[in-house]
């Protein structure tokens, strides 16, 4: 539709509507989209001052106050709530397996993962695995690891050091008889799961009577958290510690932020179809329902832009002159002021140029 100032003979033409991109984005409050939607043209230019003379012509159809506001840019993609990536845990003894815990339950520092032949093979806490036999002259991190762990159990008498010494030794037979173990004071590499933290049972992969060789289990860890496949080309959008919201099965929403950003692309698809994303995870505080695994969307709040002035992304028109303007309401005149646009999101663009308080039109 075009509509004709006959006084000042200036042309507003609506451009038609930009095509939707192919491309799923559940909400994406991007200024590109919303300004080749939104912006008509004005086809007669300021003359280099800026501004147009108010001229008399009919009130605009619509109308919307220049305010002040906090605009936030946001995108919402797919995720998956759950407990994180599993982990295997493999026997690396010889025997039967003669206990397991329950699929689902919480296993912390110094209780049992799995038994064979009766002998308990308990979680300690570390970043490495055991790879040797822990006994009297070893050193390193790992007989670190050892005597960390049994300090936290509340065994003493030793330095938390990387030397094992007698004064380990003689802790670690007083851990084994309270486990009911053989008491050698040593450590095989087998006899314990070594994970960064407490563990949640995932899947049984023996039954009791089974050989203990192989996997027995897997395991994650015990915090909910959700993990988003985020396209590469909007990784720049996220870091470590930005706000998102979740919502959950049922349209609920619990607070979210952003935990880790993968390094490492994965390509997924083939020919035409090829998606290379970086896996996002987002930690997740106030859930009340319990979900092994659900489906939600992440609301990740990209930036914001605090106590901006802003018009609805419609009142923008293009300039012959380049640049964009709003057309200014002052009772029954009007006139054109070029503007300089910022921040685009819900529905609205931030715009220098212009006071607050001010009437702009909004055509149809």
């Amino acid at each position: 539709m075009t509509q004709v100032d006959n006084k000042n003979e200036r042309v507003v033409r609506a451009l038609p509507p930009r095509r939707r991109s192919r491309v799923r984005v559940l909400a994406w409050t991007g200024g590109a989209a919303l300004l080749a939607a939104a912006v008509a043209t004005a086809a007669v230019g300021f003359g280099g001052n800026g501004a147009g003379t108010a001229v008399a012509g009919r009130t605009p159809p619509a109308t919307a106050k220049v305010t002040r506001t906090t605009l936030t840019e946001t995108k919402t993609v797919d995720g998956t709530l759950g407990y994180g990536d599993p982990i295997s845990v493999t026997a690396k003894s010889q025997g039967t397996i003669t206990w397991l815990p329950g699929e689902g339950s919480t296993i912390t520092r110094g209780h049992g993962v799995y038994s064979v032949d009766a002998d308990r093979h308990p979680l300690l806490y570390g970043a490495i695995p055991l790879y040797r036999t822990l006994e009297d002259g070893v050193e390193g991190r790992d007989v670190e690891l050892l005597e960390r762990n049994l300090d936290k159990l509340g065994y003493a008498g030793f330095d938390v050091d990387d030397a094992f010494t007698w004064a380990t030794r003689e802790a670690v037979e007083d851990w084994q008889e309270d486990l009911g173990l053989d008491v050698t004071g040593k450590v095989q590499p087998g006899d314990v799961v070594v994970a960064d933290g407490p563990l949640r049972v995932a899947e049984l992969k023996k039954t009791l009577g089974d050989s203990a060789s192989g996997p027995v289990l897997t395991a994650t860890g015990t915090t909910r958290e959700v993990l988003v496949n985020l396209d590469v080309a909007d990784e720049h959008l996220v870091k470590k510690g930005m706000k998102a919201t979740v919502e959950l099965p049922g349209g609920s929403t619990v607070n979210g932020k952003i935990a880790s950003v993968g390094k490492v692309a994965t390509e997924t698809g083939s020919g035409n179809d090829t998606t290379t994303t970086v896996e996002v995870a987002v930690s997740v505080s106030g859930l009340k329902k319990s979900f092994d695994a659900a489906p939600v969307d992440v609301t990740i709040v990209s930036e914001q832009r605090e106590n901006v002035l802003a018009v609805p992304v419609g009142a923008l028109v293009a300039l012959a002159e380049g640049g964009y303007g709003v057309q200014v309401v002052e009772g029954s005149a009007t006139r054109y002021v070029a503007v300089e646009t910022g921040m685009f999101a819900d529905g609205k663009v931030e715009v220098t140029g212009v006071e607050e308080g001010m009437t702009v039109a909004v055509p149809k």
